[in-house]
């Protein structure tokens, strides 16, 4: 599922014209950027928490070359399905339990 995808979608559902529906999209996706660039987590009831965490300074390769390259402290995004959402992946996967 891509953004068109999601704009369709709520257009469709909620019967607003594509164009506010694409505004309303990008507004949500935009106040989400901005709190995760302030380190600020993201609570959706029912979907899941998106967290920012620290990433640790590491030694990576070149893969091409094999020579060592220093990776440098950051940051990363996790995300955390909620109890909703994670009830639904086990819906039809019943084999991949073994």
């Amino acid at each position: 599922m891509i953004k068109l995808d999601i704009v369709n979608r709520l257009a469709d559902e909620t019967g607003i014209p594509k164009l506010k529906a694409e505004q309303a999209v990008d507004a949500l996706f935009n106040s989400m950027k901005e709190a995760l660039a302030r380190g600020e987590r993201i609570e959706l009831r029912g979907f899941g928490v998106f967290i920012v965490k620290p990433r640790k300074r590491g030694v990576g390769r070149n893969p091409r070359t094999g020579q060592e390259v220093a990776i440098p402290t950051g940051k990363t995004i996790r995300f955390k399905p909620g109890k909703e959402l994670h009830a639904h992946e086990g819906n039809g996967e019943e084999d991949s339990e073994a």
